[in-house]
């Protein structure tokens, strides 16, 4: 397992030293439990985009409508 080094802001650090204590946790382990929920929304709400275009008929081809496709339906962030 890799170690990184990550700067945060005090009051971050202490929200997630206080979390970490709630749950029983360390600071690595909530840091990592939060980043695989974070990483594992993202791909299921990338999944979820792309099942909606292929259920719009977008999958026929792309007639040169792919850039427009794509910020159609490019998340908010």
């Amino acid at each position: 397992m890799a170690k990184v080094m990550v700067s945060l802001p005090d009051d971050v650090l202490r929200a997630v030293d206080v979390e970490a204590e709630r749950r029983g946790t360390t600071r690595s382990g909530l840091l990592r439990e939060l980043a695989e929920g974070a990483l594992r929304r993202r791909s299921m709400q990338r999944a979820e985009r792309m099942a909606a275009i292929n259920a719009a008929g977008a999958n026929v081809g792309h007639g040169g409508r792919v850039a427009d496709l794509v910020k159609a339906t490019r998340p908010e962030h």
